[in-house]
């Protein structure tokens, strides 16, 4: 994905966060949920429960919110069982979009996933169908503003990045995804602070949509998605047009 795109996505994400803090709080709440009781309480030897203890910061839920989430989870015994799923399918144009949902109802998902598709002109396909466009990539994201591009680019480097993009708003870094977490780490003791720092499916192509309707109708998946309970992230092809 260009950078120019990708920090576009990044904007629109923060928007979307400050108008709906809430619903962000309580999804990233589920997923660390979740992680603790797959892999127990400790970050320390829980990878995954690290990863998602930066991604939540990155997204200023409070310390307090984690805290007190990894401590129900730890205490919890029955209740809802929720299972990772992921759903692939073509939006508006031919638009590859990957979902990665939480559901304690495979059936209510499913139905409701595949409902947004067919409403917005898309259509869920099988598992398969579209990931093969996608990479898996460690994807750390630093605001540009303060910092000098060589420095970044070093460090992140040292610390074990794959690769370092820079589109004037924003450094790219990015690294195989069992590298995320040590390379955020290194990152973070020399004082940087990130924008998001996360596991990405990142398209190897963009698709753009140069007819307006079919433009609001891929907004519009992306939208329904978004207000969905189940769905925790969204990835798509989509090139985004500048603002």
């Amino acid at each position: 994905m260009s950078g120019h795109s990708k920090w576009n996505n990044i904007k629109r994400k923060k928007e979307k966060t400050d108008a709906a803090k809430a619903k962000i709080f309580t999804k990233m709440g589920r997923e660390i949920a979740v992680i603790v009781k797959q892999g127990g309480p400790n970050p320390q030897e829980n990878s995954r429960l690290k990863d998602a203890i930066a991604k939540a910061k990155a997204a200023n839920v409070p310390n307090d919110n984690i805290e007190r989430i990894i401590k129900k989870a730890a205490g919890e015994s029955g209740g809802a069982e929720y299972e990772e799923l992921i759903y692939e399918g073509y939006g508006p144009n031919g638009v590859a979009v990957v979902v990665e949902t939480l559901t304690d109802n495979r059936n209510r998902t499913a139905g409701d996933i595949r409902h947004y598709f067919d409403k917005c002109g898309g259509n869920l396909g099988q598992s398969g169908s579209v990931m093969f466009m996608f990479d898996r990539k460690g994807i750390i994201d630093i605001e540009a503003e303060g910092h000098d591009e060589d420095e970044v680019m070093e460090a992140a480097l040292e610390a074990g990045a794959d690769d370092f993009n820079f589109d004037g708003d924003v450094f790219e870094i990015s690294t195989s995804p069992n590298d995320l977490g040590t390379v955020r780490d290194a990152l973070e003791e020399k004082g940087y602070s990130f924008v998001s720092a996360e596991v990405q499916f990142v398209p190897q192509t963009t698709t753009a949509i140069d007819d307006p309707e079919m433009a609001e109708k891929m907004e519009k998946l992306i939208d329904m998605l978004e207000e969905n309970d189940d769905v925790q992230e969204i990835w798509h092809n989509w090139e985004m047009p500048e603002e």
